[in-house]
């Protein structure tokens, strides 16, 4: 029945491969500007590789885990097999073909932009046109989401959508409508600039385009976390789901808030005006709304489980939970690293404490935080969970599993604090210089060495998974069906508002259309708003 496991597996090992490398660049990064190397001699090399760590990161590997994940859950949440095969084969087609282009750019040094698209400094078109097949070969993937949902739905018109496929399609759809803003300033305003078809460029615009996508893709990266914990997470310790209704709920809600938000991260921008500040900063707050649903949901779907062991008391509970399972381990490190990372957020929210630590050190501490931590933790678990279905190995060794997640939860911690504590002293991001024999900057230097030393960990953590991967999971075992968490109140239909899409597709892009309509119509309108094009070579 499952057409699709090379499928899902072709996209996990490219992910993974990407994730690999960019890693690697991400160590190299923090040993350059460390007191532990001398300075490098070139810095353009460094910004080259910020470029492709952050495109690889941002865009790569989430997008492919994404893609993956929705195909196996496709046809095992569906119980049929996948419509639309080959092309799903295209779409991963052109995403590699796309990264390709991209990456090969950026390592001759014509793109070294980051992986924010911020003008008037541009790259080689080459560069843009790869982000953009793999913006075209990811919404592929979308279609085919949505097209397996509706023929499943034609076929079963009274039955209510399984909680796994609900989520991953809230995700495409999402994911359909974030990527529109990055992929409007790419096709409107960065690729003529870049093409030499035009001297001069809106960057007030573009930047407002971008923070279309900027934020709200974060929430595109968490939806296989998210899944994960409601319809992995409490079968695999042994618990039922609290509530399939709230699940729904918080999925919906992702949609509806995780658009209207972006402007968020221009409050140093003087082109936006201070009204739409506020309004982003509002709404800002009110994403937090699904993650607080979900830790509720969860932790009382953990609870069940415990005391079902035994467990007693107020507290006394916690004891009882199965500490031994890598997943509740997982869950665990995912939650600590999401609410660290999350009261980050709420200074960078905030109009006034923003200006900060405005592109310092803590920005970087925060995403690092909430993605690499939080939800990549997940992306690994999600892998392992997955594992014995589609290669129909023994299931993974749990101690070297647990090893893993440890090496990982460690580092990341030793990583990020200490970016948050420079960044609250005024380091700067982005930087490939460091002259640590200054005396303001003499007290921070152990910072960034013990942030060498946590890339390190990560560096050691993700080979293992490699490794668990490739060698671990070559051991032959009894095929292990893969499936999903039951609900406590199994069968219970929801509502039909969160047996479908439509309401919340509406209020996703009205609420855009509000907070974004007029600074893009304004912006657009201003020709004083044009400045002249940087190309990469010339600043």
């Amino acid at each position: 029945m499952y057409r699709a496991n090379k499928l899902v597996l072709a996209h996990f090992w490219v992910a993974i491969g990407a994730f690999l490398v960019a890693i690697c660049l991400g160590e190299w990064q923090m040993f350059m500007r460390s007191p532990l190397s001398a300075w490098i001699s070139n810095p353009e090399h460094y910004y080259r590789s910020v470029t492709a760590h952050g495109t690889v990161m941002g865009y790569v590997f989430p997008t492919l885990i994404a893609m993956g994940f929705g195909y196996a859950i496709t046809e095992r949440a569906l119980q049929r097999a996948l419509i639309g095969l080959r092309w799903a084969w295209v779409g991963l087609w052109l995403l590699l073909v796309g990264a390709a282009m991209a990456s090969i750019t950026v390592a001759l040094g014509k793109a070294s932009v980051l992986y924010t698209f911020y003008p008037p400094l541009t790259g080689s078109p080459f560069y843009y046109l790869g982000v953009v097949l793999v913006v075209v070969g990811s919404w592929i993937w979308v279609a085919l989401m949505v097209v397996n949902l509706r023929a499943w739905k034609r076929d079963q018109p009274s039955a209510t959508v399984p909680l796994a496929m609900y989520g991953n399609v809230a995700g495409a759809l999402l994911w359909a409508w974030t990527s529109l803003g990055a992929a409007l300033e790419i096709l409107l305003l960065i690729l003529p600039a870049s093409l030499g078809w035009v001297d001069t460029i809106n960057a007030g615009l573009a930047r407002v385009f971008f923070s279309w996508t900027l934020h709200a893709i974060v929430y595109f990266w968490l939806m296989p976390a998210y899944i994960a914990f409601y319809t992995i997470v409490p079968r695999a310790i042994g618990s039922r789901l609290y509530s399939d209704t709230m699940a729904r709920v918080a999925f919906a809600l992702f949609l509806v808030f995780s658009m209207p938000i972006g402007i968020h991260h221009l409050f140093a921008d003087p082109q936006v005006g201070a009204g739409f500040k506020f309004v982003h900063a509002a709404m800002t707050a009110m994403v937090s709304v699904p993650t607080f649903l979900t830790v509720f949901t969860i932790v009382a779907s953990v609870e069940i489980v415990a005391r079902l062991r035994g467990g007693r008391g107020v507290f006394g509970w916690l004891k009882a939970l199965p500490w031994s399972n890598p997943m509740m381990l997982a869950l665990t490190f995912s939650f600590v690293m999401l609410g660290l990372g999350g009261v980050g957020g709420l200074i960078n929210m905030s109009y006034q404490l923003n200006e900060t630590v405005h592109n310092t050190q803590w920005v970087t501490g925060h995403f690092h935080l909430i993605f690499a931590g939080a939800i990549v933790i997940m992306y690994f678990m999600i892998a392992y969970d997955l594992w014995p279905s589609l290669t129909h190995c023994a299931p993974l060794p749990e101690r070297l599993v647990k090893v893993q997640l440890w090496l990982w939860f460690v580092g990341m911690l030793v990583l990020t604090l200490p970016w948050h504590w420079v960044g609250l002293l005024g380091m700067p991001r982005r930087m490939a210089y460091y002259d640590y024999s200054h005396p303001a900057l003499q007290a921070q230097a152990w910072t960034v060495t013990a942030s060498v030393c946590g890339g390190a960990l990560l560096v050691v953590s993700a080979s293992l998974f490699v490794y668990l991967l490739a060698f671990a999971g070559r051991r032959r075992g009894t095929p292990v069906p893969f499936t999903f968490s039951r609900a406590v109140h199994e069968g219970r239909r929801p509502p039909a508002a969160l047996n479908g899409f439509g309401l919340w597709v509406f209020m996703m892009a009205a609420l855009t259309l509000v907070n974004y309509g007029y600074p893009i119509a304004q912006l657009a309108s201003l020709k004083e708003a044009r400045v002249p094009v940087i190309p990469i070579g010339t600043r």
